[in-house]
């Protein structure tokens, strides 16, 4: 394992599209949503152990779940979980860490993460990731993990590779063209008919130096911004002089903010069984389901003369659900929402 590899999982978000099971006091990346015993972040966690050592692996989240944090993952430096006053989007979040890793070790090696994804091919997985670590600890590049569709996903950002263009170094590892905006379904249908357009999976590798050196290229403002505080960091002042340059920061993505604008920017194709479990259907889309596609997540549940539904409940109570095609069905806290999968996306309205 080398000891220059650093990983970053980003545990920020509120997972709002996953009510009433995720909440802003308890978001997704914090309940074990798949039923088997672990929570995202310690599923994510566990997927780079191989990869990464203990100490070197660091946490940005927000200052409510500091706790939270610190609970599900106890092999985690206490002095590696960054906590953000507010929050300010994906930029802000990874110009922080990559200033205190810097500070640590100028030759540092980052893969940075959501909390809160679904891998199913952990080999494959790893693979993907070494070989891109390894090509951005010679290099000057960025590399972003691109999934090969498997259907047209109007939900996903897309990446347009080069194919005809591999690394040297690097066979699995081409040039990005471009990246695409969630399209509309049309557009989906013909990005996922041509070989060369993947899904963004937003988890990027690059080299300390390479990152920071982006930001100072890309966004002098917030670089700065980081970079006069570094004799802070590490010190007692560093929670009240990040309190105080957070609130300045631009609310803006490092998708926006870098990966757009640089250069020298690759992508190594996955198939790995990833999703983003972003919605109600990507979590039934990914969960072992009965012979009419029902996906049961929960220890009491039963299902009569129903098709397609997703029903997930974690507490102890019996389900019985009858009659329902294409439904979902969560229980938390005292709260049963019943909606149909193809309204999922106005959940965020009904709390």
């Amino acid at each position: 394992m080398n000891q220059n590899n650093h990983l970053v999982i980003m545990a920020g978000g509120i997972g709002s599209r996953f009510w009433p099971m995720s909440s802003e006091e308890r978001p997704k990346q914090f309940l074990d949503i798949l039923g088997c015993g672990r929570t995202l972040i310690q599923l994510t966690l566990e997927r780079f152990a191989p990869i990464v050592p203990m100490e070197n692996v660091w946490v940005v989240t927000g200052e409510q779940y500091a706790t939270l944090t610190r609970e599900q993952l106890p092999d985690v430096p206490q002095e590696n979980i960054l906590l953000e006053p507010c929050r300010r989007n994906t930029a802000p979040c990874i110009c922080y860490v990559s200033w205190k890793i810097k500070k640590r070790n100028p030759q540092a090696n980052i893969v940075v993460t959501p909390a809160d994804h679904l891998v199913t091919d952990t080999d494959g997985f790893r693979q993907a990731i070494e070989e891109a670590m390894e090509f951005t600890a010679e290099t000057d590049a960025i590399v972003t993990l691109g999934i090969k569709p498997s259907r047209p996903e109007t939900g996903y950002g897309y990446i347009k590779a080069d194919l005809a263009y591999s690394s040297s170094r690097k066979k699995n590892i081409y040039r990005v063209d471009a990246f695409k905006e969630k399209p509309d379904a049309a557009t989906a249908a013909q990005y996922v008919s041509e070989p060369n357009y993947l899904w963004n999976a937003g988890i990027f590798v690059w080299s300390v130096s390479t990152i920071i050196n982006a930001f100072r290229v890309y966004q002098a403002k917030m670089s700065n911004g980081f970079e006069k505080l570094l004799k802070t960091l590490d010190t007692p002042q560093e929670t009240d002089a990040i309190n105080k340059l957070y609130a300045t920061c631009d609310n803006i993505s490092v998708d926006y903010a870098i990966m757009e604008r640089a250069e020298e920017v690759f992508v190594r194709p996955a198939d790995v069984g990833w999703s983003d479990l972003g919605t109600w259907g990507s979590l039934q889309a990914q969960s072992q389901r009965d012979e009419h596609g029902n996906a049961l997540i929960g220890n009491n549940i039963a299902v009569y003369d129903t098709t397609n539904c997703i029903v997930h409940t974690t507490e102890n109570r019996r389900v019985v659900v009858q009659g329902l095609d294409g439904y979902i069905v969560a229980e938390k806290d005292g709260i049963l929402m019943i909606c149909r999968l193809s309204e999922e996306q106005r959940i965020k309205l009904f709390h």
